[in-house]
């Protein structure tokens, strides 16, 4: 399968088929979505059970005999500063994707944004100084706003320059937001970044 650069169309660069042509699996792209919509979930909410309230543990008074009402602890949920009767807990929202569904739901997205010519091939892009500025001026010769940028390493420059645009995303081989890549309008990517995801899914 060929690929031609933007940035020169007279050349092009050969890439796996059964990485870039696979065939579009709407089913597995939706597991991985969802696995990984759930991953961003904190599940931090939590209230303290009786158990785990402090306060002495010590009965306050006999059971019989004071002409009050029973009672075992201080930490009862009916008394102020006691635990909550049904409290929630710290709770797990993750979903399980196996390697093999997880590449061929990325090999799936790269294969579909290539049939819907979403990807732009250039052989290098940089920008020499972390400036809004340079980024913006660079994408729009392409007439691109909305854009995942997928580099092979953390490029500092392109990432201080777009982390203040608001469709602009930034991201390393190692670190592909499968969300991010649905979402937008085109992907950016380098040659030797797509190479490398190439091995890595072949």
């Amino acid at each position: 399968m060929k690929l031609f650069l933007k940035d020169s169309s007279k050349k092009f660069i050969h890439v796996s088929d059964s990485v870039f042509n696979y065939v579009f699996n709407q089913t597995l792209i939706h597991q991985l979505i969802v696995s990984y919509k759930c991953c961003m979930r904190k599940g931090t909410k939590a209230q303290k059970s009786r158990s785990q309230v402090s306060g002495s543990g010590k009965k306050p008074w006999r059971q019989k005999g004071t002409g009050r009402a029973r009672v075992g602890s201080i930490r009862s949920p009916i008394w102020r500063s006691g635990g909550v009767t049904f409290a929630a807990s710290y709770k797990k929202y993750t979903k399980k994707v196996n390697k093999k569904m997880y590449r061929g739901a990325i090999k799936s997205i790269f294969s579909e944004l290539i049939r819907q010519n979403r990807i732009f091939l250039f052989k290098d892009f940089y920008i020499d100084f972390p400036k809004t500025k340079l980024l913006i001026n660079k994408l729009n010769n392409f007439n691109v706003k909305n854009v995942v940028i997928l580099t092979v390493k953390f490029d500092k420059n392109i990432f201080l320059a777009a982390r203040n645009l608001y469709k602009v995303n930034v991201f390393d081989i190692y670190s592909i937001n499968p969300l991010s890549l649905i979402n937008c309008e085109k992907v950016i990517i380098t040659v030797k970044a797509i190479k490398k995801i190439e091995e890595m899914l072949i």
